[in-house]
């Protein structure tokens, strides 16, 4: 054999060599995550008897590669979480390995150890099923944040909650990704009906009250991060109760998944006892889907679709209200003409394509349309007495004649409110992990279109005379008009990195960012820096320290530029202020946590301290939900505060927690500093659950709110004018919940039985001490224009019956 043919007959072999080797190389790749679907960062997975191993990223994802053998065991740990050992017979080529880890539980001398997850960054993780027996009247995941510390609520009616100082407006959420809008004519917690997130479809919650990263919009207060699931295989979850039901099915075929509620929801029976008597008619529906199709391991598609139908009709007959001291008592009572009918549909879809090359890098696309079309009408007019109530109960007409009423009249009030709204969005989001670094980006382009067509007024008389009184003339109380067409482009981008570094003194997150957004409506261009730094020291791991801010902006959607000009005896006209800024808020927050083990059970104690500076602020004034801005950047002001939280298991197996809040915002209007609307100095709130210890499948759940009063004003005068202070809200709900199938109980894992996967039937007791709390006021004029504020109250004691059963 020549030479020539030896060498050719060397190469081949190793040719042959390099392609057997090359085939016998396994990619091992997938998931972890918690009990509760949410990924595990951090976790360690290496093959058992080498030097071989990677740990989890953000999303919970990893990949390794390992020679190809008989078997090979992978090993998945992580602090605080059961260690798991999976078994690969002769694994060749891509191989799937996703890994679910329970929490660890163990004894040592008769002491249980279980280890909390450590939050590292603004945004805390919260568990989903904490929700799931919690009583709530509105009956979303917003009444559970209304137990978080620096977080409130003064309405059970509504899902709208305000933090930090911040209103409504102030907050933002999103559901996979994407940026979700709420109804912008809503006056009242009867109007809204459901949260937009529906409870039944969520597998992770993640919220901010401050301090959050630059990938979150222009907001300035909060941010409110949902994640549908994924379902794994086939499942049914049906619930009832006297609010309303709700359904939902999930289904997984291997690519394609799909996940579908549907839920209708009624407050009658809660409206029945608020003091205003009539036929409330509230009818609230809402259908969503989340549907995902994986092509291969590197390029998936998601659609995410919401109808949302509210209609609200209400004839009001009549209302007694008692209000004032035990001393001076009086009585406002008014019987009613008339009726109001309001019509709320959004219609919202967002189409996103994943394209994942490795697990280092990501880049997804998404295409949104929201559209809201909203219609408010009434026509109530009302007669009403104001007296004063002598010490049995009987007025003071009836006691002393010649006293005669404190206000006698006729009122009538009228709309004839219409807005639509569409938002158009398309952005280009990006990740990337280059070592230590988590870097990501992304660009969003909206096209806002909005049609608002407003007609109200209100006339009063009172003992003949049309108020205000200017001898022969007839004036209403306020005559308020607006018609206008309005298109805008806003352009946002954002970039920013979070990198790990781990030392002798212990593990930092250093995350650092900044966000651009401009809008051609002002010509405005905003600049956002943001960042925040997390420390958790080597010597003792039980404290978590972190320390964040930035420059924030609240960029004015529509509701904050309408700038009503007065045309004189109390005839006004609304005119679309294109000189208006972004709000700004210059925030510190600092902070930590401490875990801790106490009654043999773990704890957590969290403090955070803030501060905000808050500069071209847009003052506005509270009435129920309804939001009412001035139109113009002309106040200045600042929120301060101090919140506290304690998390653990108070019973055994279930977590508890309260929380404690200390706050003070205020503002200047004109050369006056005032409470701004929002100045709840004080919150005490509690969600508290039990069980009986000889019976397991009876559970308690208790939800408590003490938070201070809010400040408002008189009407067309605002707060600078004279201030008043709301007395304070408080509120306990109490929920017993029995446990049919589902507790470990043999008889259910067989025939027809074994297709239920829970079934629970359970009592709620909405407001258990029948507080009688204010939301708004009612304003009362006599004829020498001596204006009297009667309080709107709010619900009083309910009960509702519910059943959920999960297939």
């Amino acid at each position: 054999m020549t030479i020539r043919y030896k060498l050719i007959l060397i190469l081949l072999l190793l040719c042959a060599a390099i392609t057997s080797v090359a085939q016998e190389v396994a990619k091992i790749s997938g998931s972890v995550v918690d009990a509760d679907n949410q990924p595990l960062e951090l976790a360690m997975i290496r093959i058992a008897g080498t030097t071989i191993g990677t740990t989890s990223n953000l999303e919970g994802k990893y990949e390794l590669k390992v020679a190809s053998s008989d078997s090979v065991v992978v090993i998945f740990s992580c602090l605080g979480y059961k260690s798991e050992e999976h078994l690969l017979k002769n694994p060749k080529g891509k191989v799937q390995l996703n890994v679910q880890l329970q929490k660890t539980s163990f004894d040592l001398n008769e002491v249980v150890v279980t280890e909390f997850r450590k939050q590292q960054g603004t945004m805390q993780k919260i568990n989903a099923k904490d929700m799931r027996l919690m009583p709530n009247t509105s009956g979303g995941i917003e009444g559970m944040l209304a137990t978080f510390a620096g977080v409130n609520s003064n309405n059970e009616l509504s899902s709208q909650y305000s933090v930090r100082g911040g209103n409504f407006d102030e907050n933002i959420v999103y559901i996979n990704g994407i940026e979700i809008y709420r109804p912008l004519l809503v006056r009242s917690g009867q109007q809204e009906g459901m949260s937009v997130i529906n409870p039944d479809l969520v597998s992770g919650i993640s919220f901010s009250s401050g301090g959050f990263s630059a990938e979150y919009g222009d907001k300035m207060s909060s941010v409110l991060d949902i994640q549908y699931k994924r379902p794994e295989a086939l499942e049914v979850a049906l619930t009832g109760s006297f609010l309303g039901g709700t359904a939902s099915v999930g289904h997984n075929t291997g690519n394609f998944t799909q996940l579908h509620g549907v839920r209708y929801h009624t407050n009658s029976t809660l409206l029945s006892s608020l003091d205003t008597k009539g036929e409330y008619d509230p009818s609230y529906f809402d259908y969503q889907t989340f549907m995902t199709y994986r092509f291969n391991e590197k390029w998936e598609v998601a659609l995410l679709g919401n109808i949302a139908i509210n209609n609200y009709q209400f004839t009001p007959m009549e209302r007694t209200t008692s209000f004032g001291t035990a001393y001076d008592t009086k009585s406002f009572t008014v019987y009613f003409d008339g009726k109001e009918r309001d019509v709320f549909e959004t219609y919202f879809g967002s189409f996103s394509t994943n394209f994942t090359p490795n697990k280092n890098h990501e880049i997804s696309f998404q295409f949104s349309a929201f559209s809201s079309n909203e219609y408010v009408s009434y026509d109530i007019s009302g007669q009403y007495w104001l007296d004063e109530l002598a010490a049995d109960g009987t007025t003071t007409q009836e006691n002393t004649p010649a006293k005669g009423d404190l206000g006698v009249g006729t009122y009538h009030e009228h709309a004839r409110n219409r807005l639509k709204a569409s938002v158009i969005s398309a952005s280009l989001k990006g990740g990337h992990r280059v070592g230590a670094n988590d870097i990501r980006w992304g660009v969003t382009y909206n096209h806002e279109k909005i049609y608002d067509y407003l007609r109200e007024w209100e006339m009063r008389d009172s003992v003949g005379y049309t108020l205000p009184y200017e001898g022969d003339a007839i004036h209403m109380i306020y005559n308020i008009s607006s018609q206008h067409t309005l298109a805008s482009n806003r352009l946002s981008a954002y970039l920013q990195d979070t990198y790990r570094l781990r030392t002798d003194f212990g593990l930092f997150n250093f995350n650092a960012g900044v966000r651009l957004s401009y809008w051609d409506f002002n010509n405005e261009c905003i600049v956002s820096p943001r960042g925040s730094i997390t420390f958790i020291p080597e010597k003792n791991s039980n404290f978590t320290f972190r320390v964040a801010g930035g420059l924030y902006y609240q960029a004015p959607f529509y509701k904050e530029f309408r700038d009503t000009v007065s045309t004189g005896n109390n005839n006004f006209v609304v005119q679309l202020n294109d000189k208006i800024r972004s709000q700004q808020s210059i925030q510190i927050v600092a902070g930590g946590d401490y875990t801790f083990r106490a009654f043999n059970r773990p704890f957590k104690f969290s403090l955070e301290a803030y501060y905000k500076k808050l500069n071209d602020l847009i003052p506005y004034e509270a009435n129920n939900v309804k939001l009412w801005y001035s139109g113009k950047n002309e106040s200045e002001g600042y929120a301060a505060g101090v919140d506290m939280k304690l998390y653990g298991e108070f019973v055994p197996g279930v977590d508890s927690w309260l929380s404690f809040s200390l706050m003070k915002t205020e503002e200047t209007i004109n050369g006056v500093t005032v409470p701004r609307p929002t100045d709840q100095r004080y919150s005490f709130s509690i969600f508290f659950q039990d069980y009986v210890p000889k019976l397991p499948m009876l559970k308690l759940s208790l939800k408590g709110i003490l938070s201070d009063g809010l400040t408002f004003g008189s009407p067309l005068k605002g707060r600078t004018a004279g201030y008043y202070r709301a007395p304070a809200y408080k509120r306990v709900d109490l929920g017993v919940t029995y446990i049919l199938i589902g507790a470990n109980e043999q008889w259910s894992k067989y025939g027809f039985w074994r297709n239920i996967k829970s079934a629970t039937i359970g009592v709620d007791v909405f407001n258990l001490f029948d507080f009688a709390n204010v939301n708004s006021y009612t304003w009362v004029t006599d004829v020498n224009n001596i204006q009297y504020a009667v309080p709107n109250y709010l619900t009083r004691r309910q009960l509702n019956v519910r059943i959920a059963i999960n297939f």
